[in-house]
């Protein structure tokens, strides 16, 4: 029998690696937007776990995918497939571009999976050449040591060097900062249609055409990180749907499953077949829980009804944010992609994105940071209008106790 013990934030500093720095509080209970900590005070929740609880907490569909699933069958492994995985992966490729999936636990890991077959299917297409992957200066794909060297932002990759070999950075929403570097070595081509934590960035709609462009000129593949802007973020289910072009390989974890670990990697038939047997695997990767959330999660998320909701929800927000900087003036910039905000900061408060977030705990309001000049919000897609505006009028105090 397991032994209950107090459990206070002191504990973390004797138990857990220091590599977070996590608030006073801790979480115990989620409804919908709200959260309450271990003292019972409540929050609403703009922060969506970094862009995951895409249906709020504890959502019934999802409490009950889960709940079913688990009196059937956790694991089986990659020896063997499953049927929530098996539906999960249909009902992908019938929304989407794709034709074949990957599952895997996470977004770092559904990356690792993208660049691997990149350069696999390269090296069997072209010869081992064409190996080298391009990527944005500012941008984010993961904690492995592969995805933090393709991304763009050398902090990461501070300590952890050497790092693989054939990676190169151009500049992001430039064209021909791209132009001077791809090849005929270039194997692939990676960005965010959305540039998320380097500060909710969106590509133009020519930046975007122009990357397809070239990686056609050089048999490059184009892969689409969708960690953060897929499964309903921006209001359509998937980013690259809103623009002229279709990647190669897309990414997906994040809202994907609602707040269970679950990522995809998705790609067509031709790309797909160089995954061949033995190639790449994930002992948990397609677990029939986490498949069985997603399922639930996708079903819900992939309804007009729920994605147009998304794009009246932004407008909501993108309005009272504008009016709460023109009462304020602490902000040089609103941006939104559907429900992925960024409130960059004025000169003279630049560097101080984490002073907002520990003022919105003490209002009572979970909110992010995308770099330490913009503010983020990702909240869930299905958020409650009196939620929505109480959670401004408590950021319009936490931005006040900032300023003040």
């Amino acid at each position: 029998m397991s032994s209950h013990f107090p459990v206070s934030r002191s504990l973390f500093d004797e138990v857990m690696c220091p590599n977070y720095a996590p608030p006073e509080i801790i979480p115990v209970r989620g409804l919908g937007s709200r959260v309450w900590d271990q003292q019972g005070r409540e929050y609403i929740d703009f922060a969506g776990g970094i862009a995951v609880t895409a249906l709020g907490h504890c959502h019934p569909n999802l409490v009950q995918a889960l709940t079913e699933q688990s009196q059937k069958l956790w694991h089986v492994a990659n020896v063997m497939t499953n049927e929530p995985a098996l539906r999960l992966a249909k009902k992908l490729c019938d929304l989407t571009f794709a034709d074949r999936v990957f599952f895997a636990n996470s977004g770092a890991e559904a990356n690792e999976a993208a660049f691997k077959l990149a350069r696999r299917y390269a090296w069997e297409h072209y010869g081992p050449d064409k190996h080298e992957i391009i990527a944005f200066n500012n941008s984010f794909h993961g904690r492995t040591l592969f995805t933090v060297s393709v991304g763009g932002q050398q902090k990461y990759r501070e300590g952890f060097e050497p790092v693989p070999a054939g990676i190169q950075h151009a500049e992001y929403n430039n064209l021909a900062s791209l132009e001077k570097i791809i090849s005929d070595k270039t194997c692939a081509v990676v960005m965010e249609p959305v540039i998320g934590e380097g500060g909710v960035i969106p590509a133009s709609a020519e930046f975007v055409e122009g990357v397809r462009a070239l990686c056609d000129k050089h048999n490059a593949l184009l892969i689409f990180d969708e960690i953060q802007t897929g499964v309903g973020r921006t209001g359509s289910l998937y980013a690259y749907m809103q623009t002229q072009v279709t990647p190669d390989i897309l990414t997906s974890a994040k809202a994907l499953g609602g707040g269970f670990p679950v990522a995809a990697m998705l790609t067509t038939s031709a790309v797909a077949a160089s995954l061949k047997v033995g190639t790449h695997g994930s002992t948990y990767g397609g677990n029939p829980l986490a498949c069985a959330v997603a399922e639930a999660a996708i079903d819900l998320i992939s309804q007009e009804s729920v994605l147009n909701g998304v794009k009246a929800r932004a407008e909501k927000l993108v309005a009272g944010l504008n009016a709460i900087n023109a009462r304020t003036g602490a902000f040089s910039d609103v941006r939104s992609s559907g429900l992925l905000l960024g409130c960059a900061l004025k000169d003279e408060l630049k560097g101080r994105a984490k002073d907002f977030t520990t003022a919105g705990l003490a209002e009572g309001l979970m909110i992010l940071v995308a770099g330490p000049d913009v503010v983020r919000l990702a909240p869930s897609l299905v958020i409650a209008d009196e939620d929505i505006a109480e959670g401004l009028a408590r950021f319009e105090r936490a931005v006040k106790r900032v300023l003040a």
